[in-house]
């Protein structure tokens, strides 16, 4: 029986700190001691994955699907490790709203201190059995991903399909060259993710002892010019330039009346078949070593995917493509037999998805903010049709905040829905409550608010505007954010409805 809890998503990048962006540093340490004071049992983050200025910084948008950002990495927790001295990080302060998180001056700021560290501490690191465990047991992923970053710095940052030929189709004699010309470049990439690895396994630890787990996110996707693509083509629909011929997508929808066009590249299913699902297991095994619980984003593209032309410019041309999401989950569970997925599926679901979830005990998601309006009733957002293996959500990091859908998105009807639905009219202010009372007091095993609905905060704090490229992931929480007297009205409301543990 899974037991009653509840939990908050707020990424990482979210959280408050001096350097123009969340980590894994002092302020995800006392965000997790206000979960503790809310008696919450989940912190939900998006993805680690590195992300780029020069694709919006989408955490769904990364180099690899299995290193970790080095913007997460904490200046201070540095210091504590013995990598920095403390008199070098006002150097790296970043001005500005905090409110706001600021990217490209977190990118610079934390790179010179990152490549400061890596040059005086070169001798330390020889030394440091961790580090060679690290790189030992995380060479399956961190030898290619090196490479990648360190060709990626010789070639200015272009993508790798326009490399030279011997690069680009990792020729070995190319290959062992930039082992020599780039040694210390592919160094200094290992170095860096050691640095996240330890201050996220020093983060987890805390988590664990406050009885919180992480739920993260698995994009279903990985990104064109990514390290994924660059060292398996063979499993990808890429032409001979080692470009994508076809691209991943959503036919128009809720979200956007042109769908969306991902642009990632589609897998090659028969050759992950032919190789029993090999790359599927390595990114799986990597996934759980990093969260506890993992939202399978997309879950609708195990079982069909839409697949576009990589010519076609908006998603709407594109087709249905069956997909083995049987025999890949039937794959992962054979070596990882209780698995802790949690599939996302919302939109358009065929029965042939439900299936699927069915056949493997996967809980769905319900998102409140669609459940008011015409047809309430059958809804099956609504709670009164949740069931115990659902995970409930007042709105997901792709909706608008509530209290901004309360006062202009729910265009008018759906907030007469939900007074309806209440038996009584509330203020706009009130109503980000009144929708986490809903879900709390569902039969929903897990519900989950974003931070934002905890703060009633409008429609400026929204996370992301699905197809919209800019503009997206800036909202930060401020120190002031995790006031006692919020976590007391958490945990009172937590109490009241059983999920506190």
């Amino acid at each position: 029986m899974l037991r009653r809890a509840s939990g908050v998503l707020m990424h990482v990048t979210s959280l408050p700190s001096r350097f123009g962006i969340g980590d894994f540093g002092p302020g995800a340490r006392r965000f997790a001691r206000f979960l503790r004071q809310a008696s919450q049992s989940y912190w939900q983050i998006l993805p680690l994955s590195p992300t780029s200025t020069f694709i919006g910084n989408s955490p769904y948008s990364s180099d690899s699907a299995f290193a970790v950002s080095p913007l997460l990495i904490s200046p201070e927790a540095m210091v504590e490790d013995g990598w920095l001295d403390a008199a070098t990080l006002e150097a790296a302060v970043v001005e500005g709203d905090p409110a706001v998180a600021d990217f490209e001056q977190a990118q610079a700021k934390k790179e010179a201190l990152f490549r400061a560290a890596f040059a005086a501490g070169r001798q330390r690191l020889a030394g440091d059995a961790a580090y060679v465990v690290f790189c030992r047991e995380a060479a399956g992923w961190l030898d290619d991903y090196a490479l990648f970053r360190a060709a990626k710095r010789e070639q200015h940052e272009a993508g790798f399909a326009s490399w030279p030929a011997g690069l680009r189709d990792r020729e070995p004699a190319a290959l062992d060259a930039l082992k020599i010309r780039m040694a210390d470049e592919i160094e200094y990439a290992r170095f860096v993710q050691y640095l996240a690895h330890s201050q996220w396994t020093a983060l987890r630890a805390q988590l664990r002892q406050a009885d919180i787990q992480v739920i993260g996110d698995m994009p279903i996707y990985v990104t064109e010019d990514s390290a994924d693509v660059w060292a398996n083509p063979e499993l990808f629909k890429l032409g001979p330039d080692k470009r994508p011929v076809w691209v991943a997508g959503v036919p128009p929808d809720y979200f956007s009346k042109t769908g969306q066009r991902w642009g990632n590249p589609v897998y090659d299913w028969p050759a992950h078949e032919a190789e029993g699902f090999a790359w599927w297991l390595r990114r799986m095994e990597r996934t759980l070593a990093l969260y506890d619980i993992v939202r399978l984003d997309h879950f609708r593209g195990f079982e069909a995917y839409w697949e576009i032309a990589a010519s076609e410019a908006t998603a709407i041309n594109g087709t249905w493509v069956k997909a083995p999401g049987q025999a890949l989950f039937t794959t992962l569970t054979r070596r990882f037999p209780a698995l802790p997925i949690i599939a996302e599926d919302l939109g358009v679901i065929t029965a042939e998805v439900r299936e699927l979830m069915a056949a493997f005990n996967f809980p769905g998601m319900r998102v409140l903010q669609f459940a008011f309006g015409p047809g309430i009733a059958e809804n099956r957002d609504a709670p009164h049709n949740y069931e115990h293996n659902h995970v409930a959500y007042t709105g997901t990091h792709d909706n608008n905040t509530t209290l901004g859908w309360a006062r202009g998105e729910s265009g008018g009807e759906a907030l007469e829905s939900l007074y309806a639905y209440l038996g009584r009219r509330v203020p706009h202010e009130e109503v980000p409550w009144e929708l986490l009372r809903l879900i709390m007091q569902s039969a929903a095993s897990k519900v989950i608010a974003p931070m934002q609905d905890i703060l009633c905060l409008g429609e400026g704090a929204r996370m992301n505007m699905p197809s919209v490229a800019k503009g997206n992931w800036s909202w930060r929480a401020v120190d002031n954010h995790f006031d006692a007297a919020i976590a007391a009205r958490l945990r009172g409301m937590t109490e009241i409805f059983g999920r506190n543990h």
